[in-house]
């Protein structure tokens, strides 16, 4: 007998990354909803890629506040049974970055109840468990000087059990085989009328495969060495700033374990290996930093010829990710500029094209972004990693699979 396709509705879904992780777990989609355009189009394109037929149906372009978002989601949903709910507000409101940029913290920002939105279509359809992700800045965050953190956990522990616990709920997406120290708060929770299994399980099975730079040598045991930039990237064609090298046919040759899980051996199209424009000035600093090994500071310091122009530099405006090391958090900001993003290789001396942010994101190969270059940045800078997103369904298939075991 065939196994049972668990069913997701994934909430903020943005261009999908979560949503890959699922699929990638052989779970099926009855509505994605975002209110982004092109992520939308990202969405319904990889929705065919899976054979999916009622895309326009299926991906919900609305806002999720509007009153009428349950009618939209059940008109997709079309009576099926819901096994889990994915997703995440957005988190600029809740990230540490947003919060220095904005002169009251972000305080006043509608998006810090966007949660609500979220636990509003949960309770609608309970699900037997959930996934909410978000930034680890929401473990700090304020609004209207209360403590956002504590009214989600509450919010989300009204029929759900659920673990408030930081040390439990936070991962980092270098231990799942993603090329890239990213931290990052994940609340899962089951059903309160479900026995026998409590959110703890869902935690354990969350299963680390890699180590991390930082983690100690006692703390390794067998996990493996994280993916480096140089597994991730190594293998793309160069290209240098303001070209496009994409081509109907690259040969991948898929040798290391990370390329394998993202791509497959041989010759398909190379999409979206484009790169801003970088001007001499840039591509200077960025040679020095990569030849001499340095910071953006150490560079500014021994190099004041090449200081920046404009005062509100910081030490880490520029960063060079290094051949041996996971890659720096990529973020939305990516869209803006790449210059936190700046390719290892001396001769290219340039940013990140799109597929190799994509790359960093742990996207398959195959994986179209709808929308402008900057767009795509976004949606990419947005996501969540599709290879710990994958860990996440995972974890939450072998928990569906124990409870209809229950249920006999």
């Amino acid at each position: 007998m065939a196994s049972k396709k668990y069913t997701f509705i994934d909430l903020f879904a943005g261009c999908g990354g979560l949503s890959e992780g699922f699929y990638r777990e052989g779970f099926k989609a009855l509505a994605h909803v975002e209110i982004n355009h092109f992520a939308c189009e990202t969405l319904r394109t990889r929705m065919k890629h899976y054979g999916y037929k009622n895309t326009e149906k299926e991906v919900i372009e609305h806002d999720i506040t509007a009153d009428d978002i349950i009618e939209k989601i059940d008109f997709a949903v079309n009576g099926r049974d819901v096994d889990i709910i994915i997703g995440g507000p957005p988190c600029q409101a809740y990230s540490t970055a947003g919060r220095v940029r904005d002169k009251v913290g972000m305080a006043t920002d509608a998006r810090n109840y966007l949660f609500e939105s979220y636990v509003k279509i949960l309770e609608h359809y309970k699900p037997k468990l959930f996934v909410f992700e978000n930034v680890t800045g929401i473990l700090s965050a304020k609004a209207n000087g209360e403590a956002i953190f504590p009214q989600v956990i509450k919010a989300l522990g009204k029929e759900y059990k659920v673990i408030g616990n930081p040390d439990t709920i936070l991962f980092n997406t270098a231990n799942y085989g993603v090329p890239q120290i990213r931290k990052r708060i994940i609340i899962m929770g089951v059903r309160k009328d479900i026995d026998g299994i409590e959110a703890k399980d869902l935690y354990k099975n969350v299963i680390k495969t890699h180590y991390d730079p930082d983690m100690q040598e006692t703390e390794r045991g067998k996990l493996k060495k994280y993916v480096d930039v140089r597994q991730a990237l190594g293998d793309l064609p160069p290209v240098l700033p303001g070209k496009d090298a994409s081509t109907d046919s690259f040969y991948y040759p898929c040798d290391n374990e990370f390329l394998n899980r993202i791509g497959k051996k041989g010759i398909s199209p190379l999409m979206d290996h484009i790169c801003r424009k970088n001007n001499d000035t840039d591509r200077e600093r960025f040679r020095v930093m990569i030849e001499n090994h340095w910071s953006f500071g150490e560079m500014r310091r021994a190099r004041p010829d090449l200081e920046h122009e404009h005062a509100r530099v910081f030490d880490n405006s520029y960063v060079v990710q290094w051949w041996e090391l996971p890659s720096k958090t990529i973020l939305a900001h990516i869209h803006k500029d790449g210059f936190q993003f700046i390719h290892p290789d001396y001769n290219q001396a340039r940013t990140f094209t799109v597929r190799e942010a994509a790359r960093i994101q742990s996207f398959p190969d195959d994986f179209v972004f709808e929308g402008s270059r900057g767009e795509k940045y976004k949606q990419i800078g947005n996501a969540v990693p599709c290879l710990f997103a994958e860990a996440l369904a995972k974890a939450s298939k072998k928990i569906l699979k124990k409870i209809d075991s229950y249920d006999i």
